[in-house]
């Protein structure tokens, strides 16, 4: 039974991630090596206030994510896959040993502030749920001008759509879908409008960057959630998780992916549950897990999956 590892995208940070992480040698390891390379102490990331930067939240997605699964492979509790939504495709090359952890730091580092500085304000995104995505597809494309850009950036699920533009067309978008029978329309707390055409420069950058870096063949199946299927050669896993930002997140398709592939156990690494509900239309509800309440269920099932 294959095990898949999924890593959670920005909105799943929380004050005090990083402090609650499990007491682990991997996690003591981790946030050292992040300390080092950085050259501040991890643990003045997940603040308050320190989360209200983009350079921050995603560092922490980062550094959460890799001492988690760290821990989690220390304890023979090791995934067949991994996956990541947006920011968490990092944490999760660098378990499937593609990036080390120290190029994924720096790199994620850039990452955020390119991001941050190209839309300090009035832009972000929103989630629409209760609409499937040619509905939404047919608002963002009446919205949609200069003044108001708008795209769809997530297929999260058959009807969680999220769309990335300014505040103005933000608005337009969720007035539009509530009279077209949304059920639920809410803002994200994402200060970008990822996964869309505005951020194309700055991946372009990224890319850069990265290309600079020597990856190395995966240890086990990347799966990317822009494309939706596995990635096995190194450098076109460092241009998918460079270009990601820019490209729609295709998670649900990306969980069929998975299962079609063969996972039948899915542990949402350090997150908020979020992915762990839209695992669930895929997966069996009792082959979803998430490690927020400790990790020695999720160890014990996961020893468990793989004796048999």
């Amino acid at each position: 039974m294959s095990v898949l590892f999924m890593f959670p995208g920005q909105g799943s940070q929380r004050v005090g991630m990083l402090r609650a992480l499990p007491e682990d040698p991997a996690v003591a390891q981790a946030l050292a090596e992040a300390g080092d390379v950085l050259g501040v102490d991890p643990l003045t990331l997940d603040t308050a206030e320190a989360l209200q930067s983009t350079v921050a939240v995603q560092l922490c997605l980062l550094i959460a994510g890799v001492a988690v699964a760290r821990t989690l492979v220390r304890q023979n509790a090791a995934p067949d896959m991994v996956a990541g939504l947006s920011i968490g495709a990092w944490p999760g090359a660098v378990v499937a040993g593609v990036l080390d952890f120290s190029d994924a730091l720096r790199l994620v580092r850039l990452r955020g502030q390119l991001m941050e500085d190209a839309y300090p304000s009035g832009y972000g995104m929103a989630a629409i749920v209760g609409l499937a995505e040619p509905q939404v597809g047919a608002i963002v494309a009446q919205v949609h001008s200069a003044a108001t850009p708008a795209y769809v950036a997530n297929l999260n699920a058959e009807r969680q759509i999220v769309v990335a533009g300014n505040d103005a067309a933000l608005a337009q978008v969720m007035t539009r879908a509530q009279t077209a029978g949304a059920s639920t329309v809410a803002r994200l707390c994402m200060a970008v409008p990822s996964h869309c055409p505005l951020l194309d420069a700055q991946a372009a950058e990224l890319s850069a960057a990265a290309a600079k870096v020597t990856p190395h063949a995966p240890q086990r199946t990347y799966i990317s959630s822009s494309r939706a299927r596995a990635l096995f050669r190194a450098n076109l896993i460092v241009e998918d998780l460079a270009w990601n930002m820019a490209r729609p997140v295709l998670w649900h398709d990306t969980m069929r992916h998975a299962f079609e592939r063969g996972a039948r156990l899915a542990v949402e690494i350090a997150g908020n549950s979020a992915l762990k509900r839209l695992a669930q239309p895929v997966f069996a509800d009792d082959a979803v897990f998430d490690t927020s309440g400790g990790l020695d269920v999720v160890r014990v099932r996961i020893q468990r999956a793989n004796s048999r």
